[in-house]
C-alpha cells in the first residue's frame, strides 16, 4: 500500500484562529504554520484561487516547515475558467473593462500567457526545497465532459509541466453513465491525477464520491455535507462536522484507494472553526488503528 498522507485546506482561517486550536504562544503566521506541521504532513492552500501568491510568499512557506512537508496549491481561478474579480490580476496585466469579473478572454493572449508564467513562477520556491506536491484545477460547474474540455485539461498539464496538475470536476457529465470510464481511463492513458470528493449530493453542481487512482497521486477532497451548500457565506457552506462513524466507514475505502496509488493525499475542506483539523486527527487515528498498517 503507497502512503497516506491527511491534512486540511487551510491553516489560517479566522474561525480556526478564535477556535482555541492553536495554543497561545503559536500567535504568528511563521508560529502557527509550524505548529500546523507538527500535526499534519500535507495542506492545501486555496488563497491561491483567488489571488496569485508571490514567490516571495512560496519561499517562507518552505523555509518554516520541515522536510517532507508538502504544499497542495489551487489554481488561480482564471486558470480554471471560473470568474474572477479585475483587483485579484496583477496590476500591470488588468484589461481595462467596465466588468468586475473577467474570463481568459476578456484578456489580451499575451497577458493571459504571462499571467500562466508568473503563477508557476512563483511556486518554484516551493518545487525546489521538494515541498510542491500538486496544483488543484477545480473546474467550474458547467466544464462538462466534452472533446475541448478534455483537450484543455491536456493543456494544463503541458503548461505545468514538470509540476504535477491534479484535476476535479464539478459537473456530473463526466460521471454519468459510460462516462466515468471513459473519464477515468482518459485521465489514466495521461497518468493525469483525478480527485475524488465527498460532497452534498442533489445539487447542480454536485458529483458523485467516485474514489480512484489515474496516476501514481490519488487525491480525494472532503467538503462535507452542510445543508447550506447553496449559501454564499463559506463558513455555511463548508460549516460540517462529520462524524466518528461517518470517518470509520471512509477509512476501509482510502486503504483500497492507496493500494493503487504510491501516495495518496487526503484533505479536509470543511474549514469552519477546526473541524477540518479534528476530522484530520480523527481520521488519523483511524487508519493507524487499522489492523497490518
Amino acid at each position: 500500500m503507497g502512503t497516506i498522507e491527511i491534512g486540511t485546506a487551510s491553516w489560517t482561517d479566522r474561525t480556526l484562529l478564535a477556535s482555541g486550536w492553536y495554543p497561545a504562544t503559536a500567535d504568528t503566521p511563521e508560529k502557527r504554520l509550524a505548529w500546523y506541521a507538527k500535526k499534519f504532513s500535507v495542506v492545501e492552500v486555496d488563497a491561491t484561487y483567488y489571488g496569485p501568491p508571490a514567490e516571495q510568499t512560496s519561499r517562507l512557506w518552505a523555509q518554516r516547515t520541515p522536510d517532507g512537508f508538502t504544499f497542495n496549491i489551487k489554481a488561480f481561478s482564471l486558470l480554471t475558467g471560473h470568474p474572477t474579480k479585475v483587483s485579484a490580476i496583477y496590476k500591470d496585466l488588468r484589461p481595462e473593462t467596465d466588468k468586475k469579473n473577467v474570463y481568459p478572454g476578456d484578456l489580451p493572449p499575451q497577458a493571459y500567457e504571462e499571467i500562466w508564467s508568473r503563477f508557476l513562477g512563483a511556486l518554484d520556491p516551493l518545487d525546489e526545497a521538494g515541498k510542491l506536491g500538486a496544483v488543484l484545477f477545480q473546474f467550474p460547474p458547467w466544464f462538462g465532459i466534452r472533446k475541448s474540455n478534455k483537450e484543455y485539461i491536456l493543456e494544463v498539464a503541458a503548461r505545468c509541466k514538470p509540476i504535477r496538475p491534479v484535476f476535479e470536476f464539478r459537473n456530473s457529465s463526466w460521471f454519468e453513465g459510460a462516462n466515468q470510464n471513459e473519464t477515468l481511463d482518459f485521465l489514466r492513458a495521461h497518468k493525469l491525477a483525478f480527485v475524488g470528493v465527498d460532497m452534498p449530493q442533489g445539487y447542480k453542481t454536485s458529483v458523485p464520491p467516485v474514489m480512484a487512482a489515474t496516476a501514481d497521486l490519488a487525491v480525494v477532497r472532503f467538503h462535507g455535507h452542510s445543508d447550506k451548500w447553496t449559501s454564499k457565506d463559506i463558513h455555511e457552506k463548508f460549516g460540517y462536522e462529520y462524524s466518528h462513524q461517518e470517518l470509520a466507514g471512509w477509512a476501509p475505502r482510502l486503504r483500497e484507494l492507496a493500494a493503487e496509488a504510491d501516495r495518496t493525499h487526503v484533505l479536509f475542506n470543511n474549514c469552519y472553526s477546526d473541524y477540518a483539523q479534528r476530522n484530520a486527527t480523527e481520521l488519523i487515528g483511524l487508519l493507524e488503528g487499522v489492523e497490518g498498517d
